[in-house]
Parts: C-alpha cells; sequence; structure tokens
C-alpha cells in the first residue's frame, strides 16, 4: 500500500510506517496542484490542515483506502463523501490532548496572575505588586464545554486545584465521576466562574457563543478557548469584554488565523482585542508540543495497522 504525506510530520512516522510494509512518499512541500495530480496513485493520505480535503480533491483521489490526520480537527474534511466512498478517516486527538490541557491549564494560570504584564513591567524596572495582584483558581467552579478527548484531558488536570468541574457535552451522557459533574448547558451557565471551550468546528458550534450566548451566564465569567476560533468572533469578544460578561480570556485560536487575509471588520476588532491586558493570545500551538509532535504518529500507525495489517 502506497502513502502519500503531504504536510511536515515528526520524521519517526516514516520508520514506523515502513516497518509495516507501507511505502511511503514524504512531500512536506507539495502543493495543493502536485497533490490534485498525483494522488491517484495512493491508497493512503496522511495530512495536517495544508489543504482542504475537498470534492475536488478526492475525486482525484481514485484508489484512495484512508486519510490519516495528524491531529484533531476535521473541519476541512469533506466526511460526507469519505462516507460514501468508503474510505476510512483515522484522526490523532488522542496524540495531542495532554498538550492541549496543560496549555489550557497554563493559559489559565498566566491569566489569573497577570504573567505576561508583569514579566513586561519587570524587564523595564516597574516593580508594581498591587496592580499585578492575582487570582486563586482554588475555589472556583470550571465549565467544560464538550467531553471528548481534549476535555477529558483538561478535567484530568484540574484534579488538585480545589475546583468543582462541570461538563456539558450535547452527544455524550453518562460520563460524570465522581469529581466531574456531568450537567446540562443552562446548570453550566448558571454556576461556571470559568468556561473552557473543547468542541470541534461543525455548523452547529460555529459563531456558537454569540453576545446574547454570553449574557446569558449568570455571572462574569473568564473564557478559555483552545478548539477553534470560528466559534466566536473578535467583535463579540470585545462586546463581552466592554460590558463585563467576559473578565479575560486566554486564545490559542481565532477566528481568522491569517492576519493578512483579515476583513476590514476583523482587522479593526482584533486591534482592540489585542491591546487588552486580560487577554492572552498564544499562535494555535496548544497541542504542538515536542512530545506530541511524536505521539500523533504513533496513535496514527496504530490505527492505521489495526485497520490494514494484513
Amino acid at each position: 500500500m502506497k502513502i502519500l504525506i503531504i504536510d511536515e510530520m515528526h520524521l519517526s512516522i516514516l520508520d514506523m510506517l515502513e516497518k509495516e510494509g507501507f511505502q511511503v512518499t514524504y512531500t512536506p512541500k507539495i502543493t495543493r496542484a502536485e497533490i490534485i495530480d498525483q494522488v491517484g496513485e495512493y491508497e493512503g493520505l496522511i495530512i495536517r490542515s495544508k489543504t482542504p480535503m475537498d470534492r475536488e480533491l478526492l475525486e482525484k483521489a481514485t484508489r484512495l483506502k484512508f486519510i490519516g490526520r495528524a491531529g484533531a480537527g476535521l473541519d476541512q474534511i469533506d466526511l460526507d463523501y469519505l462516507a460514501d466512498r468508503g474510505v476510512k478517516l483515522f484522526h490523532a486527538a488522542k496524540g495531542n490532548r495532554d498538550a492541549v490541557a496543560e496549555h489550557a491549564i497554563g493559559g489559565l494560570l498566566a491569566l489569573f496572575n497577570h504573567i505576561p504584564k508583569a514579566d513586561l513591567e519587570v524587564r523595564r524596572g516597574i516593580w508594581d505588586r498591587e496592580g499585578n495582584r492575582g487570582h486563586e483558581l482554588m475555589g472556583k467552579t470550571v465549565g467544560i464545554f464538550g467531553y471528548g478527548n481534549m476535555g477529558r484531558a483538561f478535567a484530568k488536570r484540574l484534579k488538585g486545584f480545589g475546583v468543582q468541574v462541570l461538563a456539558y457535552d450535547k452527544y455524550k451522557v453518562d460520563f460524570g465521576t465522581e469529581s466531574i459533574q456531568e450537567v446540562m448547558w443552562e446548570k453550566l451557565k448558571a454556576e461556571a466562574d470559568i468556561l473552557s471551550i473543547h468542541v470541534p468546528l461543525t455548523p452547529e458550534t460555529r459563531n456558537f457563543f454569540t453576545l446574547e450566548e454570553l449574557k446569558s451566564f449568570s455571572k462574569p465569567f473568564w473564557l478559555i478557548n483552545t478548539a477553534r476560533g470560528e466559534v466566536i468572533s473578535f467583535k463579540t469578544l470585545n462586546q463581552a469584554l466592554d460590558l463585563g460578561v467576559l473578565r479575560g480570556a486566554v486564545l490559542d485560536v481565532l477566528e481568522n488565523e491569517k492576519f493578512q487575509k483579515f476583513s476590514p471588520e476583523q482587522k479593526s476588532e482584533f486591534e482592540r482585542l489585542a491591546q487588552r491586558e486580560n487577554v492572552i493570545f498564544s499562535p494555535h500551538v496548544a497541542g504542538w508540543t515536542f512530545e506530541s509532535y511524536e505521539k500523533i504518529n504513533s496513535v496514527l500507525v496504530k490505527q492505521i495497522k489495526r485497520e490494514f495489517r494484513n
């Protein structure tokens, strides 16, 4: 079976696949036009997020038996078309869930304790203790929106902080434990001091967090988003922060992550957001650690081997 890898991967995946008898072509610099031209020769594709796996491309993949997604998000893949064709889809959410969970915790603690601001001030010779007085996580109620691989890993990291954890997932039931309380969305909104988003991007979740939705929370809260930026717009974030509906935000993802392609409104709203000291940004790297880079390979190859070992 011939496999084409079209994105940058930890090179350990080549040896892993070849040991299982697969013939691997590794072309991380390949263009979309070249993929379309060559994909018909391969039974397997391993991807990150370079190019959408849409019908235009997939119709050329006449021998395709599987796609391996080195990551969690599937929003750039035509899932219906794959299902119609009987093409298997593997993804490696388990490979970077620990990284995402740790990043979310780190961002929250940095936000609570004004770490970015305090660091810059001390470097400039400013010793402002009162202006950098922080909040404690202990005693807070943390709401988790989406309880898949990422949500569960985040909940696990909260143990030991002395918090109450409420989790809501529209498509899961009976997942509560002694330390995780499974709740309806309305109860989470009534009690949460902190909300961490862990849902995929779907038509249902895109722009789910409108200003009206945020205002329906019973009290001002802190927001963490390490999932998909398109679930909440820059404009909504600014409005909620202006009104005090949000007390602050940790944003690893943005509604548009290509700065050069911002609309005029996005540019204006992002510039306002970037001036806020109670917002912490990172460039979509929550799941992008040295360790997860390699773990993703192991997770993917294990799935591929299980399906095609013969």
